[in-house]
């Protein structure tokens, strides 16, 4: 506990660092709740402080997308300094250390609490443990599993599953509408590995019969095991792979290091889809490295804060706020490079 208190500490003094510089990262798009869906509402908060006091734990720093989400939250947290006070801690992708945060942010008495969690299961205590304590939670990016039936908690991020179905269609259309691909999943039992493999797997068996995924392996996120693990496969289909449908583009930027050191190239002689939209897969696709990239946000602070005050202020939510996301593909990468924010 000593240890996540230290992590506070350091996240706050960063915080208020970044108040000097605040303009490193610009600030995320507008909220677009989905009206329709069930509400999620709770009192507001009594715990003597004006301010919006947020804890908020993240997975970690395993790619640059979720750098660049961790910057965005210190960033608008630093610009609203006089009305937000912002704790924060690393779990170092590990779900102990987001429990430990959890519990941590429940003694401090936090008004909300947010955080992308780094698996689907295991939270029912801990979530249950913050609702007791009146503290609503709001996930970002991944959820869990039952978060719609759960009291106090609401979803803010991407359709998911919508970009696996995107995706497979990328590759469809890369393809011709046959070949051999693999696949690089993210951490195993995350939400974003568990629905971009189903939303893929779903369209690809339902439209496309001659697309045949050769084998799919987990380089949880990160560009070292996207390289590991599309070595690996170089090596067990040598000459049969047509493309490489990755759950994240670090993993993908990966494999295209190996790609190129296996005398091939990555790009012409294997097709890459990947998803997230980081500015590293705009830059690959320049060099004719990469193909496409299924959007996924992770500028979501402004649409975290607004949703965090709103419950401070006992107004009722929407259980899951989508954010808006393109595809975008190499041909107009070269245009849309400059437009990128992360």
């Amino acid at each position: 506990m000593k240890k996540v208190l230290s992590l506070f500490l350091v996240a706050l003094l960063a915080v208020t660092m970044l108040a000097g510089c605040g303009e490193t990262t610009p600030p995320a798009a507008e909220n677009t709740p989905a009206a329709s869906n069930p509400a999620v509402e709770v009192p507001p908060a009594d715990n003597g402080n004006d301010k919006l006091v947020v804890g908020f734990a993240q997975i970690g720093q395993e790619s640059g997308w979720r750098d660049a989400e961790t910057n965005d939250i210190m960033w608008y947290a630093a610009q609203n300094i006089d009305t937000i006070e912002l704790h924060f801690a690393d779990a170092q992708q590990k779900q102990e250390n987001q429990i430990n945060a959890i519990k941590a942010f429940i003694d401090m008495g936090v008004d909300v609490i947010g955080l992308p969690p780094v698996v689907s299961t295991g939270w029912d205590a801990i979530f249950a443990e913050a609702n007791e304590a009146g503290i609503p939670i709001i996930l970002v990016d991944r959820n869990i599993e039952g978060w719609e039936d759960m009291e106090g908690v609401t979803f803010i991020g991407s359709d998911v599953i919508l970009e696996g179905q995107n995706a497979a269609e990328e590759i469809a259309t890369l393809l011709g509408g046959s070949g051999n691909i693999v696949e690089l999943q993210g951490t195993v039992g995350s939400s974003a590995a568990n629905d971009r493999y189903k939303g893929f797997h779903d369209r690809i068996e339902e439209k496309y019969p001659d697309i045949k995924v050769l084998d799919s392996q987990s380089g949880d996120f990160t560009r070292a095991g996207g390289k590991q693990v599309m070595e690996s496969f170089l090596k067990t289909y040598p000459g049969q792979i047509d493309a490489i449908y990755a759950h994240n583009d670090d993993m993908v930027l990966g494999a295209i290091e190996a790609i190129k050191e296996a005398g091939l190239r990555p790009g012409e002689d294997i097709k890459t889809v990947s998803c997230d939209g980081v500015r590293a897969i705009f830059e690959a696709m320049i060099a004719g490295e990469a193909n496409v990239t299924v959007e996924c946000s992770p500028l979501l602070a402004a649409q975290f804060f607004q949703a965090a005050q709103d419950l401070k202020d006992g107004k009722s939510l929407p259980k899951f706020i989508q954010a808006d996301e393109d595809v975008y593909r190499r041909e107009t990468a070269e245009a849309d490079l400059p437009n990128r924010k992360y």
